[in-house]
C-alpha cells in the first residue's frame, strides 16, 4: 500500500490582533450567555480585512510552501481540496479560483463544504484515499476561516456573546505519496443524527437569502449551547481513543495533540479525558480565538516553527464540527525537520 505523508504545513493570520474590548466595550454588548463555558472570551483574535477573500488568504498561506518546496512542486499538485468557512460567492467554492491564482492544474479539485471545524482531518483522509488509489502523488489541502471579520462584526451581532470568540486565518497542508511524515491512520464519523442542530436565526423570520434588515446570527440558546458542550466533550475523545486503539498505542503516548479550539472548556476536557498534560495539547486560542477549520493546520504550523514538535513524535489531530455532525482524528509520525 502506498504510504502517504503530511509533508508540510503553512499558515496565514490577517491583520493586527484585535483585543476583546472590541466586543465587550461595544455599546450594545450583552452578557446573557457571556458566562457560559462555550463563550469565555479569548484575549485576542485576527480579522480578515474588508474585501480579503478566501482565495487571498489561501494564496498568502501557501507562499511558505512555495518558498520551501519550489513553485513547480506546488503548481504540479494532482489534488486540490479546499474548505471555505464563508464562501465569497453563493453557489461557488473557492477551489477553482485558488487553482487559477496559484497556477495549478489539478486532476482532482474538490470544494469540501462539510466537516467544518474538523475539515483539515476530513481533507487529509480524502487526500490519502486519492493518493493511495489513483496515479496522483501530491495534494494541497486548504482551509480558510473568514467569519470573524465579516459575520460577527456586524452591528446586531457584535454585542452577542458568540461574536467575541472567533478569529480569522488560513491553514494549508502539502500531502505527498512518500514516507517523510507518514499518516498512520485517520478515523472519521459522519453523525447524521445531529445534522441541522446548528441553525442560523434572523429576528424577522426570513431565510438568509431573502431581502430584509435583520442580520443573521448562529442560533445559540443556553440549552443548545449546553447540549453541544456535552456532545463535543464526548465525541473528540471517542474518535481519538478509537484511532489510538487501532494503532495499538495508549492515548498517553501521544506526543503532540492538536484540535480545533472552540473554547478553553473543550480544550481542558479533551486533554483530561485522554490523560494528557497541558504541554502536550497545543493550541492558539488565546492569540487567535476559535479558528474553526483553520485551527488545526495553523496551530500545527506554529508548533513546528516554535520547535514544539520534535522529529519522530506522534502527532494526533482531532476535532468535531458544527453541533456534532462530524468528528475525526488523524495520527502522523512527524519527520518534518524544519524549525
Amino acid at each position: 500500500m502506498t504510504v502517504v505523508s503530511l509533508t508540510d504545513v503553512a499558515s496565514y493570520l490577517p491583520g493586527e490582533p484585535v483585543p476583546a474590548a472590541y466586543y465587550t466595550e461595544y455599546p450594545d454588548a450583552e452578557d446573557k450567555l457571556r458566562d457560559h463555558p462555550m463563550f469565555k472570551i479569548p484575549p485576542l483574535r485576527h480579522h480578515a480585512a474588508a474585501g480579503e477573500t478566501n482565495t487571498d488568504m489561501i494564496e498568502r498561506a501557501v507562499q511558505p510552501l512555495v518558498e520551501r518546496h519550489g513553485r513547480d512542486e506546488i503548481r504540479g499538485v494532482d489534488v486540490l481540496l479546499v474548505h471555505s468557512q464563508l464562501p465569497d460567492i453563493p453557489f461557488v467554492g473557492a477551489g477553482t479560483e485558488v487553482a487559477r491564482r496559484l497556477g495549478l492544474r489539478p486532476e482532482w479539485l474538490i470544494d469540501v463544504a462539510n466537516a467544518g471545524c474538523a475539515s483539515f482531518v476530513h481533507m487529509l483522509k480524502l487526500a490519502r484515499q486519492i493518493l493511495t488509489t489513483t496515479d496522483a502523488t501530491t495534494a494541497l489541502i486548504c482551509t480558510a476561516q473568514n467569519l470573524a471579520g465579516q459575520w460577527f462584526t456586524r452591528s446586531e451581532v457584535r454585542g452577542l456573546a458568540q461574536a467575541a470568540i472567533p478569529g480569522d486565518g488560513c491553514g494549508v497542508g502539502l500531502v505527498t505519496a512518500s514516507t517523510e511524515s507518514p499518516v498512520l491512520d485517520v478515523e472519521t464519523r459522519h453523525l447524521g443524527r445531529y445534522a441541522g442542530d446548528m441553525t442560523v436565526v434572523l429576528d424577522d423570520g426570513r431565510r438568509y437569502w431573502e431581502a430584509g434588515k435583520s442580520q443573521p446570527r448562529i442560533g445559540f440558546t443556553e440549552d443548545s449551547a449546553t447540549e453541544v458542550l456535552a456532545r463535543g466533550n464526548r465525541l473528540v475523545p471517542e474518535v481519538v481513543m478509537d484511532l489510538c486503539g487501532r494503532l495499538g498505542v495508549a492515548t498517553t503516548e501521544i506526543d503532540v495533540f492538536i484540535t480545533n479550539q472552540p473554547n478553553r472548556t473543550f480544550l481542558r476536557n479533551w486533554r483530561e479525558a485522554l490523560q494528557l498534560p497541558s504541554e502536550r495539547h497545543l493550541h492558539t486560542f488565546d492569540q487567535c480565538g476559535n479558528l474553526f477549520g483553520a485551527a488545526i493546520p495553523i496551530t500545527l504550523d506554529h508548533a513546528i516553527r516554535s520547535q514544539h514538535v520534535e522529529d519522530g513524535e506522534l502527532v494526533v489531530l482531532g476535532g468535531f464540527a458544527h453541533a456534532g455532525d462530524f468528528a475525526g482524528a488523524a495520527a502522523i509520525r512527524w519527520h518534518g525537520g524544519r524549525g
